[in-house]
């Protein structure tokens, strides 16, 4: 499969599909991968007709399993130390933004998990606005096993989503937990089987996609603000952004305007 096919999307209507197409690898994520991926979401930004995002991977096994090893070994010359791959806090942080743009998308973007969800694909749908789950798939940050720790989000925003003592033990012990142990920690909103799945991530994105786009761009602002800033703070915040609703102002903008304002 050529590289340029690591990462598919298709716009029907005003919903976008975004899939990771690497079925032969458990959609584990390689270099083409993260650059499709990258593409992918500054595609959907700057479309304005895309109302809601589904970010699902390829087959029937696979969501993703996470960081692809050939690509680190062949980044290592063939070393076998995990660890040495993340070196550089830049090229590292590069990879991290590149899940944040997910995150910061204008749009909701809901996470279609299909099967395996490990390492950087479990810390992918983190960034995600609502996570729906067949009864199959499996969820691990298994990093930990290999020297290293989970560094692509997953410490900061997993304990955003379940209790901290949850996220401490699933990054520290690097287990794995299946579906129906995600649903009832937090980790995933919905679960469904895999013939339903899809089925319902497009219901869900389509009756997004239906409603006022600024206002729901607007409410996604406030609620990812609230992760941010002080219960005060993203009260006023709140305020400022549902003030701002009906002007031409960007709520993206607005928002780092008040965090800026209101630094602790």
């Amino acid at each position: 499969m050529s590289g340029e096919n690591a990462v598919l999307m298709d716009i029907r209507n005003t919903v976008a599909t975004v899939t990771i197409n690497r079925p032969e690898a458990l959609n584990s994520l390689n270099t083409d991968a993260f650059l499709g991926l990258k593409k992918a979401a500054e595609k959907i930004k700057e479309n304005p007709e895309i109302r809601a995002v589904i970010l699902t991977g390829a087959g029937e096994k696979s969501f993703s399993a996470g960081i692809d090893l050939k690509m680190v070994a062949a980044s290592q010359g063939g070393s076998d130390t995990f660890a040495e791959y993340r070196m550089g806090f830049d090229r590292l942080y590069g990879l991290k933004s590149i899940w944040t743009l997910y995150e910061d998308l204008p749009v909701p973007v809901i996470a279609a998990i299909n099967g395996y969800c490990f390492g950087a694909g479990f810390e992918l749908t983190l960034c995600c606005d609502m996570r729906l789950s067949c009864d199959t798939a499996m969820f691990s940050l298994p990093e930990i096993r290999f020297g290293v720790i989970p560094d692509l989000g997953s410490t900061q925003r997993l304990p955003r989503i379940v209790s901290p003592g949850i996220a401490k033990e699933l990054i520290i012990t690097g287990r794995r937990i299946n579906a129906a142990e995600a649903l009832r920690v937090g980790l995933v909103d919905h679960v469904y089987t895999r013939d339903q799945l899809m089925d319902e991530a497009v219901k869900l994105a389509e009756e997004i996609a239906a409603l006022n786009p600024r206002i729901v761009e607007g409410a996604k602002r406030a609620v990812n603000m609230a992760m941010r800033t002080s219960l005060d703070a993203g009260l006023r915040l709140e305020t400022d952004i549902c003030l701002g609703a009906g002007s031409g102002a960007s709520f993206d903008s607005q928002a780092q305007e008040f965090l800026s304002k209101n630094k602790k």
